[in-house]
């Protein structure tokens, strides 16, 4: 399975490095990628990313390198069922990045305001893509589970939710005012039903 996880983690990139760029340029005349401002900015997005480079490519290749699996984790089905859902959730964060249109950034920019996303993805939860990076991280952990994968899961959920709590909320709140807060007190922020403001 960590070669599944190896392939998979390749489109993931391909996905959201390339081809969401390109479409974004194609739709907009620029790429959609955004430098994060300050420290803490930087800190939740290197989580971020250091979580799915950890279980996306740095525990498979050390799981063919030798280093055991998990026992208590290691289990055909789950191994299968993770890789589905890596597979899944891939997809989904993709549908969802395309679902937010002209507004797709890689991060917040304080200088721009893009319109604010209710529809489709977005009517059940606030921040559909961070769900879906996160349960892309379970997925692999689960496709290879070893301690550097579940390293790599945890890292990814302190990211994002550093990312959202402290970075994106906040600056929707401001540029958005009270279509965010009804947004918000309506829309759960990572799961429908929970995390809604109040």
């Amino acid at each position: 399975m960590p070669a599944v996880a190896l392939v998979l983690f390749g489109v993931f990139l391909l996905l959201d490095g390339g081809v969401r760029i390109a479409v974004q340029r194609r739709r907009t005349g620029e790429s959609g990628v955004r430098r994060p401002v300050g420290v803490f900015h930087w800190v939740a997005r290197l989580a971020s990313a250091l979580g799915g480079l950890a279980a996306g490519v740095v525990a498979p290749v050390a799981e063919l390198a030798g280093l055991h699996p998990l026992p208590a984790l290691d289990r055909p089905a789950l191994r299968v069922a993770g890789a589905v859902l890596a597979a899944v959730s891939i997809a989904a964060v993709f549908a969802c990045q395309l679902a937010m249109g002209a507004s797709w950034r890689t991060t917040v920019d304080p200088g721009e305001r893009p319109a604010l996303v209710t529809t489709g993805p977005f009517r059940l939860v606030r921040n559909p893509i961070y769900s879906g990076l996160t349960a892309m991280t379970a997925g692999l952990a689960l496709a290879v589970p070893n301690g550097i994968s579940l390293a790599g899961l945890a890292a990814m959920v302190i990211g994002n939710e550093l990312q959202v709590r402290r970075i994106e909320e906040p600056y929707l709140g401001r540029i958005h005012g009270v279509a965010w807060q009804e947004y918000a007190a309506r829309t759960g922020r990572f799961v429908p039903g929970l995390g809604r403001l109040r």
